[in-house]
């Protein structure tokens, strides 16, 4: 099965302001290296070489760490420059070819820090007949996120940010999609996967749950205990 990737790195990263301010939110350092860097080492671990990465805060430095990316690694970093920000569905329909050529994407906020092995998560994908999986991870906070309701493994609700959670089981920002599922995303001119995706693929869609370490570096609270745990989880 031919896997590409999408990252979307195209954030202002406000809540992380001032680092923010001179650097972009998908380059700020976790234990001294880039965000970026440990997706894309979880994509060469996986053998996923085509990757797509949508850019607007600061990009001319995403572009050189880009180009550094391209010398440097067995990948291929295609930019995709958003002058306003499309949102996370919004650059899938601006980008309607990217899965022309492969059988699934991975589709990957690449501001959160996580030991998920996407090897694993694209053989649960290739072993179901629903066109999305989407990562769950346990929350301590099931308020604050988009909660699933599984069956088996299918995602039978999903809510976000709801005031009565049925779970602790939260979207992790992180998809694969079959080729003609992101062609029909593509199709539908939406802004949000949250909001406007994930509702269309209830009852159509698998969670794969990481019981592992997963975290969005959204704050500064955050990025402090990142910065504590990668060197144990990435030595």
């Amino acid at each position: 099965m031919k896997t590409k990737a999408l990252l979307l790195a195209g954030g202002l990263g406000t809540r992380l302001r001032p680092i923010t301010e001179t650097v972009p939110k998908c380059l700020v350092l976790v234990a001294g290296r880039p965000m970026l860097d440990y997706w894309y080492d979880a994509l060469e671990k996986a053998g996923i070489a085509d990757v797509l990465l949508n850019t607007h805060h600061h990009a001319e430095q995403v572009r050189a760490h880009i180009a550094e990316t391209n010398a440097t690694r067995a990948l291929t970093v295609t930019e995709a420059y958003e002058p306003e920000l499309l949102g996370s569905a919004g650059t899938v329909h601006a980008n309607p070819d990217w899965a022309d050529d492969a059988d699934a994407v991975l589709i990957i906020y690449a501001d959160n820090l996580s030991d998920v092995d996407l090897a694993a998560l694209l053989s649960f994908h290739a072993s179901h007949d629903d066109p999305m999986t989407m990562m769950l991870f346990h929350t301590a906070y099931p308020k604050q996120c988009g909660i699933a309701t599984l069956e088996g493994t299918r995602i039978v609700d999903f809510v976000e940010k709801p005031e009565h959670p049925a779970s602790d089981l939260a979207n992790a920002g992180l998809y694969v999609v079959d080729a003609d599922c992101w062609r029909e995303i593509a199709d539908r001119d939406v802004f949000d996967f949250g909001f406007d995706v994930l509702s269309h693929y209830i009852g159509k869609m698998q969670g794969f749950t990481h019981e592992g370490y997963h975290r969005d570096i959204g704050n500064h609270e955050a990025l402090a205990h990142a910065n504590i745990d990668a060197p144990r989880l990435f030595s």
